[in-house]
């Protein structure tokens, strides 16, 4: 059984910093954790920062550039994304994916596994 759980959100001032973690357990070899996604009510989730699975292909939003970075530990299939700079706006639940591959903007390929989310309220 699949399951990849999101932690780390929580409740910090314009200005500060959290540091989320996405694990997965159960994916097939093909599958990997790639990438941390965002919503906020009323509004599609989107791609924020998409890694591939060596590392070397990454992409992300113009909103999170510059402030937030991703990174993945492949033996403990464990992504994290380290948000600096935290502004209001960034306040949504934050989602990572667990597919074989994506491509672009964060559009992703094939059948995806989704946490159930870690929210971040960023307050003014």
């Amino acid at each position: 059984q699949v399951q990849v759980v999101e932690s780390g959100g929580g409740l910090v001032q314009a200005g500060g910093s959290l540091r989320l973690s996405c694990t997965a357990s159960g994916l097939s070899s093909d599958y990997y954790v790639l990438g941390w996604f965002r919503q906020t009510p009323g509004e599609e989730r989107e791609g924020i920062s998409c890694l591939s699975r060596d590392g070397q292909r990454n992409w992300s939003s113009e909103s999170v550039k510059g402030r937030f970075t991703m990174s993945r530990d492949n033996a403990k299939n464990t992504l994290f994304l380290q948000m600096n700079s935290l502004k209001p706006e960034d306040t949504a639940m934050y989602y990572c994916a667990a597919a074989p591959s994506w491509y672009g903007m964060c559009f992703i390929q094939g059948r995806t596994y989704w946490g159930q989310g870690t929210r971040v309220t960023v307050s003014s």
